[in-house]
């Protein structure tokens, strides 16, 4: 695809829109931080980053680069770890944290209705100060709720409430021909047509930009324990936990992790880590609304673990035990980042009974190809997040086995008929991988549907699925 290159004529354009100059950043005033996301793998620089406020700023941007064939990648936090929001073709960059104001609260409804831009972090917040509670729960509390929706992101809630396309009611769009459009809203069920916001949750803004979201929300839980279970071995862990999904305790969270990454964590946060001695742990959350209920829910699984070999099980019943071993958990990315020159990532979801089977794959790969394999993940719903570390090796060899590590590790999820991406999204530097996964006929439809929202192929072109 052919694009006009960014010009004087479109920098004037954009000042007579934008009053405020300060809000358009051109050659040396583009921080580099815009030419990448987290993990810095796929770098591009935009032409122009735009910091839009207003719904109609990216309507008419969208019909001017429309009408003139420019580039344009929607970008939030830049905290992805695919290249979702890098801008390949580099022209217009649309920054949407400025977008980020709460717009209603219906306590009728239990719904709250907010722009793009709001973290995460804040928007927990604000709701529980109503005492309501937004449950999907991303490690990275820094990510925008725009984010947030165009990965269809998961975390660690996930296995007791479901991701974030489960709490999205709806959504204001604009389309890459600049018009807006309403999808979904505050009705609990809709049967009328296509349901073209459950299609633009997950896209990784190449169907249109959201710039207005309404959530669901729920009724805040009052209690919460975490139990911090010790294993012998990470196989004795992993067994263990589809045991608890049949237990009538479904935890609110279920996540597994090895002795090796707590070690990192420890050194990264400077803090010790409530226990670090058994090889493998799962943590594990539940909610409630009274001590009892709650005791109730979690008596039964800390016996089963104990059961099934658990060297303990460590109890957190208030606030200030809880916090230290979470924001551990929180950390552990960063901690594996500190701990070494460079990595990169694989976000592979198999079956929950597979987890133990494609964590042991990992660490016979690490042998076989002489790298490091740091993982953790929610062993509650079956995602894998293994990071293939760079350490001391040559730029050369680290392509080299950074290539044969990604495509072992693809392949094995596949052939343990799991998918590539469990909550990270696909973006640029994983479609090789999707494309090897999937049929041509669903790569195709895939397309065909990118094609229809996106004639001209402007936004945020060479994502996902597209060549």
């Amino acid at each position: 695809m052919s694009y006009k290159v960014f010009d004087q004529n479109d920098l004037s354009f954009l000042h007579k829109m934008i009053v405020d100059s300060e809000r358009i950043l051109t050659g040396d005033h583009i921080n580099e931080d815009y030419s990448h996301d987290e993990l810095c793998g796929t770098t591009s620089y935009p032409d122009v980053v735009v910091k839009v406020r207003t719904v109609a700023e990216v309507s008419e941007i969208m019909k001017y680069a429309y009408e003139q064939n420019l580039p344009v990648t929607p970008r939030g936090s830049g905290t992805g770890l695919v290249g979702a929001s890098v801008a390949m073709e580099h022209g217009i960059m649309l920054d949407m944290s400025l977008m980020n104001h709460f717009l209603e609260l219906d306590e009728e409804n239990l719904t709250l209705t907010l722009e793009p831009g709001v973290l995460l972090m804040d928007l927990a917040a604000f709701v529980e100060e109503k005492d309501l509670f937004y449950p999907p729960d991303p490690g990275e509390k820094s990510a925008t709720i725009g984010g947030n929706i165009s990965t269809n992101a998961g975390g660690m809630r996930a296995v007791k409430y479901g991701v974030t396309r489960d709490y999205v009611r709806g959504l204001q769009v604009v389309l890459p021909s600049g018009e807006i459009i309403e999808l979904g809203g505050k009705v609990v069920k809709n049967s009328s047509g296509y349901d073209l916001k459950d299609l633009v949750i997950g896209s990784e803004g190449t169907l249109g930009i959201v710039t207005r979201a309404t959530l669901k929300l729920l009724p805040l839980p009052k209690k919460t324990v975490s139990l911090l279970v010790p294993f012998p071995t990470l196989e004795q862990a992993i067994r263990t936990v589809p045991l608890i999904v049949k237990s009538k305790a479904l935890p609110t969270a279920i996540e597994f992790m090895e002795r090796e990454v707590i070690t990192d964590t420890e050194a990264y946060l400077g803090k010790k880590f409530p226990d670090n001695q058994a090889d493998a742990y799962l943590l594990l959350k539940f909610d409630g609304n009274s001590d009892e209920e709650i005791e109730n829910l979690y008596t039964d699984v800390a016996q089963l673990c104990l059961v099934q070999g658990a060297v303990d099980v460590l109890i957190s019943d208030t606030k200030e035990r809880e916090e230290p071993i979470w924001k551990a958990r929180s950390a552990f990315l960063e901690a594996i980042k500190a701990s070494t020159t460079y990595m990169d990532e694989a976000d592979i979801v198999v079956p929950r009974s597979c987890v133990n089977e494609m964590v042991e794959f990992t660490h016979g790969l690490q042998k076989e190809l002489g790298v490091r394999i740091k993982s953790f993940g929610h062993a509650g719903d079956g995602n894998l997040h293994a990071y293939i570390l760079k350490d001391e090796l040559s730029d050369s060899e680290w392509e080299k086995r950074l290539s044969l590590a990604m495509n072992k590790l693809y392949a094995k999820g596949h052939e343990l008929h799991g998918q590539v991406s469990g909550e990270h999204g696909i973006g640029f530097a994983k479609k090789p991988y999707l494309n090897e996964s999937l049929s041509p006929e669903i790569l195709n439809i895939m397309r065909g549907i990118k094609s229809v929202f996106d004639p001209k192929n402007i936004l945020n072109p060479h994502k996902v699925c597209e060549d």
